[in-house]
């Protein structure tokens, strides 16, 4: 077992109130945010509602750093394992150790139900609830991800750091399922499948987007300090959400874009 290993392999140790609630499995319409606040005991905020409450298949969240995406996704998961029963969460990140960070924070949760968190049996980095629903953390390589199928809630944490290859690789996971897609990241840069999807991915998105100035956990005076520190361009991608020209970059991409045009005739050399 690894140092992130969340994989007890004993039964759940069940309270009475646990058991009470596992009666209650598989209900729905029930209110996220509000079964969140009370069984779990988080408290979201305005943003935070939103992406609990969201019923799109697919899903952008494009967050300030020290937000609480980790947070409010990880209840968002126990919220989806806990009323569907056999259900396959999936939650990939650019390493097996904010993964594994991501499946601590959804332990929490699980005790805060009642419930001792094990894992699935099958995977070092996973919960199982008593309903046999799955959480499973997946490291972020390409290699090592494939083989799941009908995941119903496929979360893709930093994924401004994911690699397009990975991504290619787990979207074929919803095919059968038709399970829902959540991206959530700071931005890094004009680039990759995060930003295509921010910029160009239509509306089939739901886009929820928090900047430090609109989070009552961040302070202004802490803002300032970090803006004369890091200089306005870093600022602007960390803490306001903006998608930054990469430093290398020649030409702004914008630019690039609004100068390729399939309008003018290709040239036919003799």
């Amino acid at each position: 077992m690894g140092e992130y290993t969340i994989n007890q392999n004993k039964e759940p140790d069940i309270t009475r109130r646990a058991q009470r609630q596992e009666t209650g499995l598989g209900r729905r319409g029930v209110d996220a945010a509000e079964w969140v606040k009370t069984a779990l005991g988080f408290e979201a905020d305005e943003a935070q509602q939103e992406i609990l409450r969201s019923d799109k298949q697919r899903g952008l969240l494009n967050c300030t750093r020290q937000w609480g995406k980790s947070t409010v996704t990880a209840a968002k998961a126990i919220h989806q394992a806990y009323h569907f029963p056999e259900s396959l969460t999936l939650v990939v990140s650019p390493s097996a150790r904010q993964s594994g960070e991501f499946l601590r924070k959804a332990a929490g949760f699980v005790r805060k139900l009642g419930i001792r968190p094990k894992g699935d049996g099958d995977n070092e980095i996973s919960l199982e609830l008593p309903n046999r629903s799955r959480i499973v953390g997946l490291p972020g390589t390409e290699a090592t991800v494939r083989g799941f199928s009908a995941v119903s809630l496929l979360l893709v944490d930093e994924a401004a750091r994911v690699s397009d290859d990975l991504y290619l690789a787990i979207r074929p996971m919803l095919a059968v399922s038709d399970g829902a897609l959540w991206l959530m990241s700071t931005p890094f840069g004009k680039r990759g499948f995060f930003y295509e999807a921010w910029a160009n991915g239509g509306p089939d998105w739901a886009r929820v987007r928090a900047a430090a100035t609109e989070c009552p956990r961040i302070g202004r005076k802490f803002l300032e300090e970090e803006r004369a520190t890091m200089g306005e361009r870093w600022f602007r991608q960390e803490y306001l959400c903006e998608f930054e020209e990469a430093v290398s970059g020649v030409f702004a991409r914008d630019l690039v874009e609004r100068a390729i045009t399939d309008e003018v005739a290709p040239l036919e050399l003799a």
